[in-house]
């Protein structure tokens, strides 16, 4: 019999839980959706995975649970709520349609898809970006953002909440590639990074009107890094690390309250907390070498603190040898993990920098890994999935194919042949199928390239 005792309890725990996904920035949920969450970019967020029932090898054809062909292309990752899946793509020789499709997460089956007009049409190609950014979901809504300045909130069942033109208040947008920084998210806010040749900012949105709560202004810069949540003394700061220096910015009010600028060739990898106001930090020497002085001394252990009523900023460490290419770095298990453009992994000592191994896997990988219990996820870009022990000893547990052969559907993506030989080499980066991203739903790995999903299972 449940006593009015044990309700206080039960309720006193409800609200202490609340509480705490507030902090993480997912905000309240319902019962039903404390279940599977990948709600943001790299998982920020995410809950009710099931590790027992994750596969650690796999044959493609036994283990594919089910595959679907999008009705476009694109290059971000798939979010997930509960039963559903969300993932954005870009259609057209002008990018003249955006896509936003839900999928039913345990068959595959496409519940609902929404396209909108691109309101800043340029030329789709190999290298521009095409549907980057990463939405975020919570309980309520989906909001999605597209690199031409486009953000749609939609509900669950597809219903369009609000939209906003980031360009025409903004705006225009000056970037050669396109803009690439997927959205992060509190309970009340999201964050959109907007940095380009012109005028660039950090905006925050309110989620159930689209309003600007408040701006940013920044520096012109091209980065394609995104903004992630980074808490310190219990509060969400929003941080940027972006071409030269890693920036902190209040949730709340839009406030910088801490810089720091000795790092360099900041330019591809998110910030990834680790807790008590630590993060990590990644940098590349550039396709040229161009930042290989400042990307040594980048790639590293940030702590932020408070120092009376303002915020400090410092190093705790960084390691030469590390170099990411787009994936971020991650910590677990007291273990800093990051990959290079070659597929080697540094193990590093995460209290000191102290390389613990550097070995190479079968690919490179873009996405971010994933780490759960005694393993970790590498998912190569071009489709091997390789899985490793946790801990200071280099085992490879897995190296697992994602699609089986045949599966893969014809990417209808215009191709042109580009001006300078610079450009030609970076087309060449994605002119095939590449892994751009996962979600771990549950007891389930969705994995996307450009127009396809692939749902993995034990």
């Amino acid at each position: 019999m449940l006593t009015l005792i044990n309700l206080k309890k039960h309720v006193s725990r409800a609200k202490k839980l609340a509480m705490a996904l507030a902090v993480l920035g997912f905000g309240a949920m319902s019962a039903q959706a404390e279940d599977t969450a990948w709600p943001a970019f790299l998982g920020a967020g995410a809950k009710g995975i099931q590790a027992d029932k994750l596969p650690v090898t796999w044959q493609p054809d036994k283990n594919l649970k089910w595959s679907l062909v999008l009705p476009s292309h694109g290059q971000s990752s798939p979010v997930a709520w509960n039963d559903k899946l969300f993932v954005t793509s870009v259609e057209g020789p002008k990018k003249d349609k955006y896509h936003v499709v839900c999928v039913g997460t345990n068959d595959g089956k496409q519940l609902w898809q929404q396209t909108i007009n691109n309101s800043a049409p340029v030329e789709n190609s190999l290298y521009v970006s095409r549907s980057a950014p990463t939405p975020v979901v919570d309980a309520d809504r989906l909001v999605t953002y597209f690199e031409s300045g486009d953000c749609v909130a939609w509900s669950h069942t597809g219903e369009k909440l609000w939209q906003r033109d980031l360009a025409k208040d903004y705006g225009p947008f000056e970037a050669e590639f396109g803009l690439g920084a997927s959205l992060c998210q509190t309970n009340d806010l999201i964050f959109v990074l907007l940095e380009h040749k012109g005028p660039s900012c950090l905006v925050a949105l309110d989620k159930k009107s689209g309003q600007t709560a408040w701006k940013a202004d920044r520096s012109p810069r091209m980065s394609w890094s995104s903004p992630a949540i980074i808490q310190v003394d219990g509060k969400p700061h929003v941080v940027v690390s972006s071409l030269g220096s890693v920036d902190g910015y209040s949730a709340e009010t839009g406030k910088q309250l801490w810089t720091m600028t000795d790092v360099g060739g900041n330019t591809g990898v998110t910030p990834t907390d680790i807790g008590d106001g630590k993060f990590l930090i990644g940098a590349s020497a550039g396709r040229q070498g161009e930042s290989s002085e400042a990307a040594k001394r980048s790639n590293g252990l940030v702590q932020v603190s408070r120092n009376g009523s303002d915020f400090v900023a410092k190093k705790v460490w960084f390691n030469e040898e590390a170099s990411p290419s787009w994936a971020s770095p991650i910590v677990h298990q007291g273990l800093a993990y990051w990959m290079n453009r070659s597929g080697v992994v540094y193990c590093i000592d995460a209290a000191t920098g102290a390389t613990v191994y550097t070995k190479r896997t079968k690919q490179s990988c873009w996405a971010t890994p994933f780490a759960i219990e005694d393993r970790i996820y590498w998912f190569g870009k071009d489709g091997v999935c390789t899985v490793i022990a946790a801990g200071r000893e280099f085992n490879v547990l897995g190296e697992n194919n994602i699609w089986p052969e045949g599966a893969l559907a014809p990417d209808e993506l215009p191709v042109k042949q580009e001006s300078t030989a610079e450009k030609q080499a970076g087309a060449a980066m994605f002119s095939g199928p590449t892994v751009y991203g996962f979600a771990i739903a549950g007891d389930k790995m969705v994995v996307r390239i450009g127009k396809q999903l692939f749902c993995i299972g034990k």
